[in-house]
């Protein structure tokens, strides 16, 4: 495309040049007019020693060699004036040149025809240089630099001796092609972003041996019709000439969605055209083509099923996050180039990580590490551990937000009244930590520790976690007898899991055990869409999803009004200290206890002062660090 911009700047110049030069070679040749009374005059003087004569214009020369021009508008009268003075006449037709008109038609026909003959040759060189896309995008092995191997993926054990097999027919293929079998064509990496399914691609190329072909989707669209499946057809050309070999194509939705029945206009028109030349390409491999094509997606609900169907993509693979385990190993080989204290224990880091992938997990790595140079220390402690994970889930502490002092009262009771409920429903997660530190968007929050990972919930845990969520404004009814807009992340959560609870999973005697949504098959986010139902279906289930939230509000409501001089005394030493992990917590539920039990008044700041120094409890409270101890 560069050159065809050249040559027409080249073109445009020249022609820019060539109208200059006529133009000052006009100005050049342009003689000084004289009237044609002062000419009159001149021949009557016999001044004029020659003209020229095309048409009316009149050329003269006088006497003294000098020339002007001018018009007369009766050359025939004119004539025989000339003759009596015996001047010399030079005449010249004045009817256009039939090569003149001619030139006026072919000039800007040959610009026109001139530019598309460019055009069409960039054209065509560009398409002669299309093979050189897949050239361009492989990746060939180096056996001298092993970038990625199976050692540096971990926490996905399955998935790894799945592919195993593949690099084992790719180093030895006549070990399966004696017994008749053939190699799987292709294998979709599907789950949630972060899993590792780029690093586990990369990891087959690097144990094979073999050239590794990347690409992603987007690679395949363009804006010019075609280009798509000549370029799908150039890779597998290519990747023919270099077998055995790995194509891998990232984001493989971008060009394999789904084909609509109804057909499709301009950009869709393309990708189907793509699409067709990727399914005809993956079919025409033979049994002796050692060609594995390797494909991620994070949406496999939406690619086209003649993509999906058995000797294309034979094998799916589902890559979801790590088990605890997991996520130990994973943190283990991000830590190998890392100081890290003896004092760590990263099995405790991987137990209060649940959920996370392994993008997460070295994320948070890396921000502990940071974490740890910011403050000039020698080693990573796990306190980098845990603000890193605070900074991952919640966001940056907001050190210089002001808050007054009446926001400050009811967050310390919003998160106290989490708290206290998660403390006293035995099938909730325990709490891990209780903070009235803004964070990100969060003013306030309450952390619990999952001890295992749930791969289903039951419906009593999921009650005590609706329980849970409600208890921040039963909390601020109770303590400060009001209502706030703190509580709006709160109801929306619990709204969704008491609508899941009604809808999908059959957890309510009146609905009974039938769905009326089901989640999407892709893995990004958790996303429900609605079956078909009556209105009175309808009706039942917004009151049934109302009255499990309620009952849920009720219930928490009546343990913190138990609860009480707790919730007063933990929300009192939360406005001091801002942060309380489990054991505090303990602490100050014991001295509320005791403190109870003596018949003391209801807590309030100044008792909190009382508290950290109480001797009855079975450590001092004095040990309750302030926010400046931990800072």
């Amino acid at each position: 495309m560069t050159k065809f911009v050249y040559t027409l700047f080249l073109i445009a110049v020249l022609g820019v040049l060539g109208f200059a030069t006529a133009l000052f070679w006009k100005l050049e040749n342009t003689h000084p007019p004289m009237k044609y009374n002062d000419f009159l005059t001149s021949l009557e003087n016999s001044e004029v020693a020659e003209v020229h004569i095309k048409g009316g214009n009149i050329r003269l020369t006088d006497i003294y060699g000098r020339e002007f021009s001018t018009f007369s508008p009766d050359v025939a009268a004119l004539m025989g004036k000339l003759s009596q003075k015996k001047i010399s006449i030079i005449t010249e037709d004045d009817r256009p040149s039939p090569f003149l008109n001619l030139y006026t038609i072919t000039l800007p026909i040959s610009i026109i025809l001139i530019g598309w003959l460019l055009l069409m040759r960039n054209q065509q060189r560009k398409s002669e240089e299309e093979p050189e896309f897949a050239k361009n995008k492989a990746i060939h092995f180096d056996k001298n630099n092993k970038s990625i191997t199976f050692d540096d993926v971990a926490g996905i054990p399955e998935a790894k001796e799945e592919l195993k097999e593949i690099v084992n027919f790719l180093k030895e293929p006549k070990k399966f092609s004696r017994l008749g079998a053939s190699l799987p064509k292709g294998i979709l990496l599907q789950g949630l972003p972060g899993t590792g399914k780029t690093m586990l691609a990369k990891a087959i190329a690097g144990e094979a041996g073999v050239p590794f072909y990347s690409f992603s989707g987007s690679d395949f669209v363009e804006m010019f019709v075609g280009v798509g499946a000549s370029r799908v057809r150039d890779l597998f050309r290519e990747a023919k000439k270099n077998a055995p070999c790995i194509v891998f194509i990232d984001e493989i939705d971008a060009v394999g969605a789904h084909r609509s029945a109804t057909g499709s206009v301009g950009g869709q028109d393309e990708r189907g055209q793509t699409l067709n030349a990727l399914l005809v390409e993956m079919d025409g491999f033979s049994r002796d083509d050692t060609i594995i094509v390797l494909a991620a997606t994070n949406r496999p609900d939406i690619l086209d099923p003649a993509l999906r169907r058995p000797g294309r993509f034979d094998r799916q693979i589902t890559i979801l996050p790590p088990d605890v385990k997991g996520r130990l190993k994973i943190i283990q080989v991000h830590s190998k180039r890392l100081t890290i204290s003896e004092n760590v224990d990263l099995e405790e880091v991987a137990r209060n990580t649940p959920g996370f992938t392994g993008a997460e997990l070295a994320n948070l790595v890396n921000e502990a590490a940071l974490i740890a140079a910011r403050e000039n220390k020698e080693s990573i402690e796990t306190s980098d551990f845990t603000e890193a994970k605070d900074r991952i889930l919640i966001g940056v502490e907001r050190k210089g937000f002001v808050i007054s002092k009446d926001d400050r009262r009811t967050m310390a009771y919003h998160e106290a009244g989490h708290a206290i409920v998660a403390r006293h429903l035995p099938e909730a997660d325990p709490i891990q930590k209780i903070s009235i530190i803004p964070r990100g968007r969060a003013m306030g929050h309450t952390q619990q520790q999952t001890l295992i990972d749930r791969q289903s919930y039951t419906k009593e845990y999921l009650q005590a976690r609706l329980t849970i969520l409600m208890a921040g404004r039963a909390a601020e009814k109770i303590g400060l007898n009001q209502q706030t807009t703190g509580a709006e992340d709160d109801l929306l959560r619990a709204t969704q899991i008491a609508t899941k609870m009604v809808c999908q999973w059959g957890m309510n005697e009146i609905i009974g055990p039938l769905a009326y949504a089901k989640s999407e098959e892709g893995f990004l986010g958790d996303q429900a869409s609605p079956l078909i139902y009556s209105e009175i279906t309808a009706r039942h289930i917004d009151m049934e999803v109302r009255k499990l939230v309620e009952e849920c509000y009720q219930k928490a409501h009546a343990i913190l009004l138990q609860e009480k001089p707790f919730l007063e005394h933990l929300a009192a030493t939360l406005l001091q200290t801002e942060t309380l992990d489990r054991e505090e917590m303990e602490i100050i539920f014991e001295c509320s206890r005791n403190k109870q039990a003596s018949g003391a008044a209801e807590s309030s700041e100044e008792d909190a002062h009382e508290c950290m120094t109480c001797p009855t409890a079975s450590r001092p409270c004095a040990n309750l660090p302030s926010r400046a101890d931990k800072h």
